[in-house]
């Protein structure tokens, strides 16, 4: 599955994951709306979860940016809007915080949720806290992989928010 990102460039250089997988050749940076192709939008702001169904598609598109431009940066994208689900973050400026994924956590959840659990233990593999996220969140990455469409993977979801209150 190709990963594309829509850079906004607007982070610390030295933490960015999204450059770090385009030195890697793991994903293609884009520095506008219009360079960017479609597929499936990873939104934080979408109504509707990413799910096994959406596994048809064959490209990923992550948002790069503050969270003060994410939501207007993404409905600008071209292609399906989709959020991830329930899964908690891994590296070491969010660690442990539930949808606070960084952009290569963002790819890699959604590649195992799509399937291609393989692809995310690569791109995860040139980050030293990159296992760390897969074994955080290796019951619900299973569980979502596991279901048929967004309805079910909300399901689970729900599952992990009521053991959280």
């Amino acid at each position: 599955m190709e990963c594309h990102v829509r850079y906004e460039g607007d982070d610390d250089p030295e933490k960015c994951t999204a450059r770090k997988l385009a030195k890697f050749d793991l994903a293609t940076l884009h520095n506008s709306v219009r360079a960017t192709p479609p597929g499936i939008v990873l939104n934080p702001f979408a109504e509707q979860a990413l799910s096994p169904a959406d596994a048809d598609q064959d490209r990923l598109i992550a948002l790069d940016c503050s969270w003060e431009t994410a939501e207007r940066e993404a409905f600008d994208l071209a292609g399906i809007q989709r959020s991830l689900p329930f899964l908690v973050a891994a590296n070491p400026v969010n660690y442990g915080t539930p949808f606070q994924l960084n952009t290569a956590e963002a790819f890699a959840g959604a590649l195992a949720i799509l399937g291609e659990r393989e692809q995310a233990e690569e791109l995860l593999s040139k980050f030293t806290w990159g296992h760390t996220f897969l074994e955080l969140n290796e019951e619900p990455l299973a569980r979502y992989a596991d279901c048929t469409d967004s309805t079910e993977v909300l399901e689970v979801q729900d599952d992990y928010l009521a053991d959280k209150d």
